[in-house]
């Protein structure tokens, strides 16, 4: 997902929180969008852990299961695991699209409504790409976009492109990724993933 010329400029008054955030939408949209190089799973594994209280629990030790998860992973290996699972011969064992967790009724029309919000965010698929804008990893940078490159609505804004597109499929997806037979690395991220989602959504319900 690329900007266009419409960006923003990012948020100087961006907080601590937000940027931490920002930082883990732009963690899980990269392993989604491929598999782990060497110095990604390095800097996974020498990472800071979480202190969880309350729903961040869930967060924190799926977070500390990452890290363990990174340290024991081979680059090569994990590569090929994503292969198998998200992209297959013929067929993925799991499709990382959110229209394919939506119900039917949900589905129609959402990349059009999906492509004309990002148009008015100034973002587009870059020409390169070959995935569809729903692709989970698209949806996550575009979450960490609008982290970072907030209006004064940006809350808002964050709210309604989270139910939207990322609220009613993420965990059908996640749930796909752990129970897959050929995931191991990946079920960590996927639990990873749906812990960090599960408490966006509680954080954005509260959000006025």
């Amino acid at each position: 997902m690329s900007a266009g010329t419409s960006s923003r400029q990012a948020n100087a008054a961006v907080s601590p929180e937000d940027r931490a955030r920002a930082d883990f939408y732009a963690l899980i949209a990269r392993l989604l969008y491929a598999g782990p190089d060497a110095a990604l799973l390095a800097a996974i594994a020498g990472a800071d852990e979480l202190v969880g209280e309350g729903e961040n629990v869930s967060l924190a030790l799926a977070w500390r299961a990452l890290i363990a998860a990174a340290a024991a992973t081979d680059a090569d290996a994990a590569k090929a695991e994503y292969d198998s699972v998200f992209v297959g011969t013929g067929k993925a064992e799991v499709t990382p699209y959110a229209t394919k967790y939506l119900s039917e009724s949900t589905k129609e029309n959402v990349l059009v409504r999906l492509r004309a919000e990002l148009a008015a965010l100034g973002l587009a698929r870059d020409a390169n790409v070959a995935e569809y804008e729903d692709h989970f990893a698209a949806l996550c940078e575009v979450m960490r976009h609008l982290v970072f490159f907030g209006r004064d609505a940006a809350v808002r804004e964050q709210k309604s492109f989270f139910i939207s597109y990322l609220g009613n499929s993420y965990a059908h997806f996640c749930d796909a990724v752990i129970a897959t037979p050929n995931a191991d690395f990946y079920k960590h991220v996927a639990r990873f993933t749906k812990a960090f989602l599960d408490v966006e959504t509680e954080s954005l319900d509260l959000a006025q």
